[in-house]
């Protein structure tokens, strides 16, 4: 790990560890935290991992069950998303995403963990930090075919009915193309594991609203690289 994304990490983690113990309780329903920007500076030239998504859940109150019901459908489409985004916008590192990383573990039965079912939605825990095993055996195997150190892990994509806008602002989004009448808020929990030494080194939940889940989800992975359009 390079010396410049270890001082990131640590800067994150201070940040985190004072905002979330540093204020007062309050009654109001707290502020997320923003969206920590990817760390793409330690990482440019070097081959990442980019595992499939396994967990998606919505509000019952969206109604999306045709939208988002085919869950194989689902996840197949918010890979997508999340490969093409990253790709484009983060070109600096070389993925390796989903549809890649299923043909390196399909070339060796026997070793490497199928990447669709190594059970990464616990790593959502905002208090995990060592990757147990088996998780940490698999990706290090994985990552030995790989030919890289680092694993960015969707770990969990959740939908739920934005909050409303303030009073006076203007509406968001249309609600004749709403099914259920909501905006939606997508967040996408993401996670850097450096498999040499079984530890989450950086972690953050990514935001976007938008009338659609598909809209939603691409506007919380812009906002992993903040800056461009």
């Amino acid at each position: 790990m390079t010396k410049r994304l270890k001082t990131k990490y640590l800067v994150i983690g201070i940040w985190c560890l004072v905002s979330a113990c540093g204020g007062k309780k309050s009654s109001q329903t707290p502020t997320p935290e923003p969206t920590a920007p990817l760390p793409t500076a330690g990482l440019a030239g070097q081959r990442v991992a980019l595992t499939p998504l396994t967990l998606v859940a919505d509000e019952e109150a969206l109604q999306w069950d045709a939208l988002i019901g085919d869950r194989r459908t689902t996840l197949d489409k918010s890979d997508s998303i999340i490969a093409t985004l990253l790709g484009a916008r983060a070109s600096e590192v070389n993925w390796v995403g989903p549809a890649e990383l299923r043909h390196i573990a399909r070339r060796a039965p026997g070793i490497a963990p199928d990447p669709d079912q190594m059970g990464t939605p616990f790593l959502r825990a905002s208090n995990i930090i060592d990757v147990p095993d088996p998780l940490r055996y698999q990706l290090r195997t994985l990552m030995g075919l790989v030919g890289g150190r680092y694993v960015l892990v969707p770990a969990g994509l959740v939908f739920r009915v934005a909050s409303p806008p303030p009073p006076g602002a203007a509406p968001r989004g249309s609600p004749a193309v709403r099914p259920s009448g909501h905006l939606a808020v997508a967040e996408l929990s993401v996670v850097m594991i450096d498999s040499r030494i079984g530890r989450i080194g950086w972690r953050t939940i990514a935001r976007g609203e938008g009338d659609d889940p598909w809209t939603a989800l691409s506007r919380a992975v812009k906002s992993l690289t903040p800056g461009l359009p």
